[in-house]
């Protein structure tokens, strides 16, 4: 008697990118902050090489290579280019653009699973049918000749 157990799903744990990795500028945004927008530079730029980075594996790399949000924003120098301007204040904006990177290569790098269809279930089926029946007999009421 052979029984095959059903795969394990390997879980990987959430990454973190570490700051030695990436490189920060900022600049002047548009947007919000009135004459304030025109002084300061709160638009927060970050810049990630992929290929340079020791936290991931090369398997996790070619997935975040492949992931769309992260590969149409990658130069030809395979930097990751992501930015915020959202807020008025430079360090919201850069806390912003830090918790954007980690959460896209977790989204790369943790897929979702793909859905496993199930059958419709028996009681489902009869009480679906049962309904349309009742319609069906409602509407032939309403349609019957009277006779004077």
């Amino acid at each position: 008697m052979n029984i095959e157990m059903p795969k394990q799903i390997e879980l990987i744990k959430e990454v973190t990118i570490p700051e030695s990795e990436y490189t920060i500028s900022f600049s002047r945004s548009g947007g919000k902050g009135g004459q304030n927008v025109n002084k300061v530079e709160t638009k927060a730029t970050l810049r990630w090489n992929l290929w340079q980075s020791n936290i991931l594996t090369p398997e996790q790399k070619d997935l975040v290579l492949t992931y769309s949000p992260l590969s149409n924003r990658m130069d030809k120098n395979s930097d990751i280019i992501l930015y915020d301007q959202s807020e008025r204040s430079q360090e919201q904006n850069r806390q912003n653009v830090i918790a954007k990177l980690n959460r896209l290569v977790n989204e790369a790098i943790n897929p979702p699973r793909e859905r496993i269809p199930t059958k419709v279930p028996q009681r489902s089926k009869i009480k679906r049918l049962e309904k349309k029946k009742i319609q069906s007999e409602k509407k032939a009421s309403r349609n019957q000749k009277l006779e004077y």
